[in-house]
């Protein structure tokens, strides 16, 4: 990314959050972000369980008849929302700073998010 600042998601690995739309959409089931893919167009998510691809592995020396694996691929930040664990809902977040800090509050509940 060549911008000065860093962009700020209000969603972050280790997040409990639920798909709103796609294929995998579940708005009562939360799921754990694995990792945050930014990008300069579209930011993207790897979500847990969700949007899995089959991939060929070839054979090589750790595994000599190859395999066949199935892992998750990303999806855009745009389809999937915060889980607020007191709400038991979707929710979206507000920030505020705290002892210099910027933490994340839930609009539902009022909660902070960790």
């Amino acid at each position: 990314m060549k911008s000065r600042f860093k962009p700020k998601y209000s969603i972050k690995k280790g997040d409990q959050v639920v798909v709103i739309s796609g294929s995998d959409k579940d708005r009562n089931t939360p799921r754990t972000v694995l990792s945050v893919i930014p990008d300069e167009t579209s930011p993207r998510v790897l979500v847990e369980g969700v949007n899995i691809k089959t991939k060929h592995k070839k054979p090589n020396a750790q595994n000599p008849q190859g395999a066949i694996v199935k892992e998750e691929g990303p999806i855009s930040m745009s389809n999937v929302m915060l889980w607020d664990a007191k709400a038991k809902a979707a929710t979206k977040i507000r920030r505020e700073r705290k002892d210099g800090k910027a933490i994340r509050i839930s609009k539902k509940s009022g909660e902070v998010i960790k």
